[in-house]
């Protein structure tokens, strides 16, 4: 699960998506030439504390994307302080020693920029679009809040019933996320990844100014962060940026490392909830691969194949054979460090019952470990990732976030430029042999919200 930023201003949103499509369309004949092109433009420095500074030069028009990525999420936490990683999400809009609270946003916005935040169980990233000619500004206001953020404890208070407010309106109001909640605390019964994102009620009402300063200064560290821009800049001026602004913020010992392993689910585990609603719901959880996996694109177009689009399986068999659902979705969850869960999302029909749509799912399933995919839909599959590829490629906003996912977690920012040839080199065979190993009986997690009729009936 990802946790952004609450919606900013319409301002903020409508510069933003200017950003994000404005970027023309130029024609290659030579794609994979061009990505090799592309690959040599871009460049690395690592600051003596620590930071890697990524600069990928793109002057299509006059905007910058920059994003800083720290690696720390749910992951992170323990008992007691789980949430801090998206609580800090928050808190850094909320002031240090040079900007008070609310001028982050108020400087970036009066200068034509925007800005946004997410927060996953491996990662925390900062994004912020602007015009070329404020980049000092916003390197000025970045590191304002690593070096010097404020932990004003009436700011603290506010901040946390904001987040127990969001927790409530995203999770627990929420059937389907609370559902998601549910199956995946199941799922992990002894991975971090165990807890939500957003952190557990009680933890949330209960953490103080000494546990948010220990993890700030644990995890909010240079060594920790890797900085990603893409667009009007030239390298050698963001890199005497970096050393300027973020160079003097010291190291710190590295974060304790996540020691604890998963270990292999022997049998189904189920997960039944009963709470007001219109739609019965059906989730099902599966553990797979980390995101650096070798088998990391033959799950991505398993995954498609299952769930992407009308003419998927699952949304054929479900939805307009059968007729037990109104949607079906599927999805890897996390994009992280550790082994992660392929989630098979059902929105049953009102007049229908998740067992029939369960039936059904694992049908399906069963008979894709059978006989495998055919050759048009591991076609529709590839197509579908590589159009993906090249729709990313397209924006300085998508090239900034594909480089930062791409080195933070498949470890170097490389492997996107040959993404394309590892998509292309996947087979119907090894797909096949990925659904019999990953989409087996012992392997699964089954979640179903049944609706109450009424919220006094609970």
């Amino acid at each position: 699960m990802t946790l952004r930023r609450s919606a900013r201003r319409t301002t903020s949103i409508l510069l933003a998506l200017a950003f994000h499509f404005a970027i023309p369309a130029i024609a290659s004949p030579s794609p994979a030439a061009g990505l090799k092109a592309s690959a040599r433009e871009v460049q690395v420095r690592t600051l003596k504390n620590g930071m890697k500074v990524i600069v990928w030069p793109d002057h299509d028009i006059p905007n910058v994307a920059m994003y800083t990525w720290f690696r720390v999420g749910s992951r992170n936490e323990r008992p007691g302080i789980t949430g801090l990683s998206h609580f800090f999400e928050h808190m850094m809009f909320n002031g240090s020693q040079h900007y008070p609270s609310g001028e982050f946003d108020r400087v970036m916005e009066q200068n034509g920029g925007s800005n946004n935040a997410f927060t996953s169980e491996d990662v925390t990233a900062y994004q912020d679009w602007f015009p070329k000619d404020i980049l000092e500004l916003v390197f000025r206001l970045e590191s304002d809040r690593i070096c010097c953020l404020s932990f004003d404890p009436k700011m603290v208070e506010s901040e946390r019933q904001v987040v127990y407010s969001e927790r409530r309106t995203s999770v627990d109001n929420d059937n389907a996320s609370l559902l998601d909640e549910q199956v995946q605390a199941a799922a992990y019964v002894a991975h971090p990844y165990h807890n939500p994102v957003i952190g557990w009620p009680s933890d949330i009402e209960r953490w103080t100014i000494d546990d948010l300063r220990d993890y700030f200064k644990i995890h909010y560290a240079p060594n920790n962060a890797t900085m990603i821009l893409v667009g009007d800049v030239a390298p050698e001026e963001v890199f005497r940026l970096a050393e300027q602004y973020f160079g003097p913020i010291p190291a710190q010992p590295e974060p304790p490392g996540v020691r604890t392993q998963e270990p292999p689910q022997l049998g189904e585990r189920r997960v039944s909830i009963r709470k007001f609603g219109q739609t019965p719901l059906l989730e099902l959880a599966f553990h797979t691969g980390a995101a650096d996996d070798p088998q990391a694109e033959a799950r991505d177009l398993l995954v498609d194949i299952l769930t992407s689009g009308e003419s998927s399986r699952l949304y054929r068999r479900l939805v307009d054979q059968d007729r037990l659902a109104v949607d079906v979705s599927g999805s890897v969850s996390p994009e992280g460090f550790d082994p992660g869960l392929i989630k098979l999302s059902v929105t049953v029909a009102p007049d229908k019952g998740p067992e029939a749509a369960e039936a059904a799912l694992l049908d399906e399933l069963s008979r894709l470990a059978r006989s495998g995919p055919s050759a048009a839909e591991v076609r529709k599959a590839k197509n579908t990732q590589l159009a993906a590829h090249w729709r990313h490629m397209k924006t300085i906003n998508e090239k900034a976030e594909r480089l930062g996912t791409y080195e933070v977690f498949r470890g170097d920012y490389r492997k996107l430029f040959t993404a394309p040839d590892r998509y292309d080199r996947v087979t119907r065979s090894e797909i096949q042999g990925l659904a019999r190993k990953t989409l087996d009986a012992k392997n699964r997690t089954v979640g179903m919200l049944i609706p109450e009729k009424s919220e006094t009936s609970q």
